[in-house]
């Protein structure tokens, strides 16, 4: 199958499954990020069944990589096997683990980060990777609009701090169920 193929199937069975994918509107975004910033090694933190995973990855070289940390062990077996039939496990790896514990064991260095897990968590999961960030590394966070206030000390940081040049970019609803969402895209100084 190709990667767009499995994309589509999950696309399909996301709402009926109840699974809260980035989908085909915000996915978008996340493909111009991508397209814009040509990341080589980048960090995804909350993977589900690796829709968003498979969407980058279908835009890196080979020999480029997206890390992925996921709490859920039945998510990180579905995760692996979506990049597997997407052609793509070469360069997504799915690490199993609650991501405050996973994260600080990390080394090397990310050029992108996309955040889409806990989302009170989104914070602390930046801070305990910046310093493997370099100036031009990009972070965007997901959901920033339907969880607004969740996310609040997140957007407080990445707007504010003065390390990043950040940039809200909402989309419309994937389903036609709700008001869409945005996510945030920031860029390190």
């Amino acid at each position: 199958m190709t990667p767009e193929q499995v994309m589509k199937e999950i696309e399909g069975k996301a709402p009926k499954l109840g699974l809260p994918i980035i989908g085909p509107k915000r996915g978008v975004i996340l493909d111009e990020v991508v397209e814009e910033h040509k990341p080589s090694r980048v960090l995804e933190v909350g993977t589900l069944v690796g829709y968003s995973a498979i969407r980058m990855a279908r835009h890196l070289k080979p020999g480029q990589k997206i890390t992925c940390v996921e709490l859920k062990d039945d998510m990180v077996k579905e995760a692996r096997s979506n990049a597997e039939r997407a052609g793509l496990s070469d360069r997504i790896e799915v690490l199993a683990g609650d991501a405050k514990k996973v994260l600080p064991t990390l080394s090397g260095g990310f050029d992108m980060v996309f955040l889409d897990a806990v989302k009170e968590d989104y914070l602390s999961y930046l801070k305990s990777i910046e310093h493997l960030l370099h100036k031009g590394s990009v972070v965007a966070a997901d959901n920033v609009k339907s969880h607004a206030e969740e996310v609040k000390g997140y957007l407080d940081y990445v707007r504010n701090s003065g390390g990043y040049r950040s940039a809200y970019r909402e989309a419309g609803s994937n389903y036609d169920t709700d008001e869409g969402d945005a996510v945030e895209i920031s860029v390190k100084l």
